[in-house]
């Protein structure tokens, strides 16, 4: 899949968004580099993002083929290690839709660090590229409170500690999910996966 022109509207947007949460938020937020609990565990990530990461890859490539073979020996690592528990198909990376499969997703690779995440500098080699999920993470943003209770606030646990809610209210930053289900149904394509799959060899 090409990455859609759209998607650069999305990140700017999003840069933006975290740039003026960050502001407000000041010492609250606790995100730095080298903070890498964010980094463990596997997520579901849609076609934009595996788009997204892909391009990625192509211009580490060109502009650093070594590191692009670090991260591709990483993902691959990752995939042999936790590929036999994959919750959906193990040779296409797609996450199955079943109940049974969405429970077990719950419980998998929990604390499985990112191949993306290098270990040795404890930074994202894909941090320009990274999928929605990773750009989220931290300032507060509205999430789905379930059991049909609406939306509440939530944000990284290292964050904002001894904040008020009011405190935590002033520093939401909003997300364009409209602009993002927009570009991912133009995409015409379904089905989510992992960030190991989409950082694999394509060859």
């Amino acid at each position: 899949m090409r990455l859609p022109a759209g998607d650069g509207e999305l990140v700017q947007i999003m840069d933006a968004a975290l740039a003026d949460a960050a502001r407000r938020a000041g010492s609250w937020l606790a995100c730095r580099p080298g903070c890498t609990q964010c980094c463990h565990g596997a997520f579901a990530i849609n076609v934009l993002d595996v788009a997204r990461l892909q391009a990625g890859m192509e211009a580490l490539r060109a502009a650093a083929p070594e590191t692009a073979e670090a991260i591709q020996e990483r993902a691959e690592a990752w995939i042999a290690e936790y590929g036999p528990e994959f919750p959906g198909g193990a040779a296409t990376g797609v996450l199955g839709t079943s109940e049974e499969e969405q429970a077990r997703f719950e419980e998998f690779a929990n604390d499985a660090p990112c191949p993306a995440l290098n270990p040795e500098t404890g930074l994202c080699d894909v941090y320009e590229w990274r999928p929605m999920t990773c750009r989220v993470f931290g300032p507060p943003t509205r999430v789905d409170a379930g059991m049909g209770e609406g939306s509440a606030l939530g944000c990284c646990e290292l964050c904002f500690a001894g904040a008020g809610e009011n405190e935590i209210a002033a520093c939401e930053m909003p997300v364009p999910h409209e602009l993002e289900e927009r570009l991912v149904a133009e995409a015409g394509e379904t089905g989510e996966t992992v960030v190991a799959f989409a950082l694999r060899s394509r060859s």
